[in-house]
């Protein structure tokens, strides 16, 4: 089995289990606190399932669930209750665990004799270890190793496999008696009163212990992911509406968001990358970690910059067809499991993706538009030119992918999974293909670096990439339209044939403004029609298409921040009501899913079914779909920055009763406010003149300054 291209689903974890997510590391266990063998649960640090058994028994018998208090992403309480105790028939003894995640585990657990004699027992902790990659468990083929040994000690059991080279160590205070396997506790519980053990389990990776986060040499209070939690709270721009379920979608938002930041120990320094979503993507992705970053900016810049530098640094520099890298690509995934044998502080990247590569420029345009980090856009642009020769290369005037071996992706744009790219037919298609939304993006690229030029004078190269967009727009509108069908072609296959298949890639396609705008009409029309629209979302694929499915991944699901993308290029087009519809629906389904969105769910019709469906494997929290409500709201206030043209677009459609405070932008702070229609802002830097007006869908075209007066 090969990471890369396995062509399942992760297995389903379920709506009884509980995860809990800080950077790189992720708990997933039951709702009383235990970690299962035989699944998918486990504590996981660095791709790696430090523990596969996690379970508590007092005189034999389990722990029944009470409720789960989740207070932060990496922290929850789990309260559950003992078996009565001889000669009763209700439970007198409560069970409190206080768990943390952060680079393993810590874990106060707390017996509490609600009696009033005193209760004695005997409390085991079961504990088992298969060092599994994250990749054997996610796929449910876990290879299981003969070498795991555990060694008791004074303090606890030290747990390692020599051949994988990593291992965990398990350490209690008080000292338990140790025996591999288990961690036995004799106690007596005095009457009314309580009896606690703390836990830690520390990673050992290439034979090097790293102390849990939450360590017990200081408070809590102290651990690094609280203070990081309250500087990302601190920081964050603050939301007032009367709105209360809008704005608990948001806070749910921020949350997230701060909890799958990821920083890199030997850069404290450095502004942190976002990992793509728990359980199985807490690492940096490259078009993931890119969008997300995108769409989160109205609340915190310093994650764009962060993926920006952090992919700068991994950026193809060399070919090797076993991991698809080449000169100036972006990576698509950063692993440090131990199948690829590799080191875990260095990882391994796969550069399998078609689209990283240009979002990468994009984003670094948008930092440009945002007026945001200045100096260090500058000094980032020539990693963008890498990446644009990199482009230039393959297409002719398309961008193409198709894998280099059979390690990897068959596909290579966002709908990755095997049979996301089909004909109305149903019939899959392949490679080498050219996907409508990359062309876009592709073209956004273009004229990024067009602006980028214009800004520093040099009219030649100005010209030669408004020459490229150029070229490539008017190619695309001539090849992927499908004139008797009124909407654009998925993508074309390696025969130049259009891919058929009424899909929401399109709609990506506005969001670029690669589309032409005597178009722009029926694209809209076909994506808000019955086919396309359940009521909670645009579809990935219509229900009239052959391979449609609403419990598919790609083929029928709805996808959060697809449909935010869809929503900023109804907005760019000026389709305010379309837009104002899929927003509409997708805070509804973010309420049903207990205000966090997931990162997709199923496709069936409002009608059909009284609140969405969720899909069995989705991920929770993720990150596109985290930054979805957000990427929602600066659309819906059709907020548009401009500053090295001195310009900020505001014109507030579907919002009313809500002001944000502390907005980042260029320099300074801006808050938005809209009451009873009226709208103002506060804050903007001299020299930005505030537009309170739609921008024109064409305006940030190559060759086409957002003034006519400028450029």
């Amino acid at each position: 089995m090969d990471g890369w291209t396995f062509e399942g689903q992760p297995g389903a974890l379920g709506d009884t289990t509980v995860t809990l997510v800080e950077g790189g590391s992720f708990c997933v266990c039951a709702r009383n606190g235990d970690i299962v063998q035989g699944g998918a649960q486990g504590i996981f640090h660095a791709d790696t399932r430090l523990l596969s058994r996690w379970e508590v028994r007092v005189d034999e018998a389990p722990i029944e669930a009470l409720t789960v208090l989740a207070s932060e992403p990496y922290h929850a309480t789990f309260v559950g209750r003992a078996a009565p105790r001889p000669g009763h028939a209700e439970s007198t003894l409560l069970m409190i665990r206080e768990r943390y995640v952060g680079a393993g585990l810590r874990e106060d657990l707390t017996l509490r004799n609600l009696s009033d004699e005193p209760a004695g027992c005997v409390l085991d902790m079961h504990i088992g270890s298969d060092m599994a990659d994250l990749f054997e468990v996610k796929s449910g083929r876990v290879r299981h190793v003969t070498d795991v040994e555990m060694t008791p000690d004074r303090s606890g059991l030290m747990i390692f496999s020599a051949t994988r080279s990593r291992g965990t160590r398990v350490l209690a205070e008080p000292a338990p008696f140790a025996v591999p396997g288990m961690l036995v506790f004799r106690i007596v519980v005095p009457a009314r009163a309580d009896w606690t053990v703390t836990l830690q389990v520390n990673p050992v990776l290439e034979g090097e212990e790293t102390p849990s986060w939450f360590s017990t040499r200081h408070p809590l209070e102290h651990a690094e992911p609280v203070r990081r939690r309250a500087d990302w709270q601190r920081h964050s721009p603050t939301i007032s509406t009367s709105n209360r379920v809008l704005a608990q979608i948001l806070h749910r938002s921020r949350e997230d968001l701060g909890a799958l930041r990821l920083f890199e120990p030997d850069r404290p320094d450095e502004p942190p990358s976002l990992a793509a979503g728990a359980p199985w993507f807490m690492t940096l992705f490259g078009r993931d970690s890119l969008l997300a970053s995108w769409m989160a900016l109205p609340l915190d810049q310093s994650p764009a910059l962060g993926t920006l530098r952090r992919l700068s640094r991994l950026q193809g520099r060399t070919d090797d067809p076993l991991t698809e890298e080449e000169p100036g690509k972006i990576l698509h995934e950063l692993r440090f499991g131990m199948q690829f044998g590799v080191s875990p502080h260095g990882g391994l990247a796969y550069y399998g993706s078609v689209d990283s590569t240009p979002l990468f420029v994009m984003l670094l345009g948008e930092l440009r538009r945002w007026g945001l980090h200045p100096k260090e856009v500058e000094e980032l642009l020539p990693h963008a030119d890498d990446a644009l020769d990199w482009i230039t290369r393959s297409a002719d005037p398309f961008l193409f992918y198709r894998r280099k071996t059979d390690h990897g992706l068959v596909n290579q744009g966002w709908k990755d999974s095997f049979d996301g790219v089909n004909f109305a037919d149903g019939t899959m298609a392949r490679a080498p293909i050219a996907l409508a939304e990359v062309q876009g993006y592709v073209y956004a690229a273009y004229n990024a670096r067009a602006h980028f030029a214009h800004e520093a004078g040099d009219e030649d190269l100005e010209k030669h990439w408004i020459g490229r967009a150029t070229r490539l727009r008017e190619a695309f509108n001539e090849r992927f339209w499908l004139p008797d069908r009124g909407y654009y072609a998925i993508g074309l296959d390696g025969g130049g044939r259009p891919i058929d298949s009424l899909a929401s890639n399109m709609g990506h396609c506005l969001w670029t403004g690669i589309v032409d705008e005597d178009r722009a009409a029926s694209v809209a029309a076909h994506l808000l029609s019955p086919e396309m629209f359940t009521g909670y979302g645009v579809r990935t694929l219509a229900s009239t298409m052959g391979a449609y499915n609403p419990m598919s991944y790609h083929n029928g699901s709805v996808w959060p921040h697809d449909n935010s993308i869809i929503v900023a290029g109804l907005i760019r087009y000026c389709f305010v009501e379309e837009a104002r519809r899929i927003a509409s629906g997708l805070l509804d389904a973010a309420e049903a899913f207990g205000m966090r969105l997931p990162e997709l769910f199923c496709g069936f019709d409002r009608a059909q079914f009284p609140t969405p469906v969720p899909y069995p494997t989705s991920c929770s929290p993720q990150a596109w779909a985290a930054a979805t409500p957000i990427h929602l709201v600066r659309n819906l206030f059709r907020f548009d920055p401009w500053v090295p043209y001195g310009q900020v677009w505001l014109a507030p459609v579907g919002l009313d009763d809500i002001r944000i405070t502390g907005i980042p932008f260029a320099d300074s702070r801006i808050t938005i406010e809209v009451r009873n229609g009226k709208t103002s802002i506060t804050g903007l830097p001299d020299g930005i003149t505030l537009r309170s007006e739609p921008r024109s869908p064409m305006s940030a075209h190559c060759g086409i300054s957002p003034d006519p007066l400028i450029g």
